[in-house]
């Protein structure tokens, strides 16, 4: 199949991707730059990764109640509002005095994002036909594979180097460019849909759709139950140092263009049900490799290579579950729920981790994250069964 996507339809894309890139990685550099933080604000590593949590968690709150608040408004409008909020709670954290203002902003940056993630998706799955959505989306994830590859690692090093403060200011300054570059080249086109807060509860009620959104939960709990302490354990286990750091996040950004390029192209061909089966088992699978072989540097890169190519198989391709198995009229708000889902993964997998790793080290956080993993294929099957049940009923209905 050709891919018809216009020279416009593609900019516009790319500049979502950005946004997501940014996004991304005034998000998650968290991860990558626990030390750095803690030694900048005196703070131990366990309360450095309770700022990645505090954000998934507040994004999970905020993403449905932007969308019943806000999702009226035209789609590229609530990117550019929400782009404005993100970059003025990261320059609240490049200023912040104490921990406490850490924590605000990182509710505040939670709060800019839950108007970007949900509504960069449902607004690139809208600007092309219904046949490309499934690499429109894959575009615009892009941006958080190469958040990984490297905006990431670059945040890593820029925390070492010139300092946390630093990193973050340089991160509110990209948001506002970036803002800037999605009002000139995304075209305000998309309207957006009034949502009621019943809806999201009838949302929520139907069976397939909650096990769908479960599937999502608990596959970002699992990968961020190892990745919010990766420095660390790199650290402990495999004795490395802040270059070994950055260069594991270097490699699980590489391999996760891989994954994301080539699940933009496997999307024409195979279910999405198919590949997530496909990366979740793969994912599983690496992870017991990683705790049963020796704390080898170059062999944990080696295995991260496949960690990552499997993780950025998952993302699109959840994304593009929810978009299949929704309607013209839930699409929005489920989209939101599924961006709520993922973030209260992300700050469920992190709590969990720096519960984990002070009790029980290593071992703990990535048997922990093989739990969540083996609970995202159930949720999956669970889905699936009951998918195919209100296909049935259906079908019996209309005859």
């Amino acid at each position: 199949m050709q891919n018809h996507l216009s020279t416009s339809q593609r900019r516009a894309l790319w500049a979502l991707s950005l946004a997501y890139f940014i996004q991304a990685t005034g998000s998650l550099s968290v991860a990558g730059s626990l030390v750095p933080i803690s030694q900048e604000w005196g703070i131990s590593d366990a309360q450095s990764a309770r700022l990645l949590s505090i954000f998934g968690l507040t994004f999970a709150l905020g993403a449905p109640l932007a969308q019943v608040m806000f999702g009226k408004f035209m789609r590229r409008t609530q990117v550019l509002a929400g782009m404005l909020v993100f970059s003025l709670g990261a320059l609240t954290f490049a200023i912040a005095p104490d921990y406490k203002v850490l924590v605000a902003s990182r509710i505040v940056m939670g709060l800019g994002a839950s108007l970007i993630g949900p509504v960069l998706i449902a607004l690139g799955a809208e600007l092309v036909a219904p046949e490309e959505r499934g690499s429109a989306i894959a575009m615009i994830l892009l941006g958080v594979s190469m958040a990984s590859m490297v905006g990431i690692p670059l945040a890593a090093w820029l925390a070492t180097v010139w300092g946390a403060r630093m990193l973050f200011t340089l991160i509110a300054l990209m948001s506002v460019l970036t803002a800037s570059s999605v009002f000139l080249l995304v075209p305000n086109v998309v309207s957006g849909v009034d949502i009621r807060l019943r809806q999201v509860g009838m949302v929520l009620k139907q069976g397939k759709s909650l096990a769908a959104f479960l599937v999502v939960f608990f596959i970002t709990s699992g990968v961020y139950d190892m990745y919010a302490f990766i420095s660390p354990m790199i650290r402990d286990r495999w004795q490395g140092d802040t270059p070994a750091v950055s260069i594991a996040l270097a490699v699980i950004g590489s391999a996760g263009i891989v994954g994301n390029l080539f699940v933009a192209r496997a999307a024409r061909h195979y279910s999405a049900e198919h590949l997530l089966v496909v990366g979740l088992t793969l994912l599983v699978a690496d992870m017991l490799l990683i705790m049963l072989l020796p704390a080898q540097l170059s062999l944990l890169y080696l295995l991260l290579v496949v960690w990552a190519f499997s993780t950025d198989l998952l993302w699109p391709t959840q994304q593009r579950r929810i978009v299949e198995i929704s309607t013209a009229e839930t699409r929005g708000i489920s989209l939101a729920l599924t961006s709520a889902f993922m973030f209260c993964g992300i700050g469920f997998g992190s709590a969990v981790a720096s519960w984990l790793y002070p009790l029980s080290g290593f071992y703990g956080v990535m048997i922990s994250s093989i739990v969540f993993l083996l609970l995202a294929l159930a949720s999956l099957w669970t889905s699936e069964r009951l998918r195919a049940r209100s296909a049935e009923y259906q079908a019996v209905s209309l005859s």
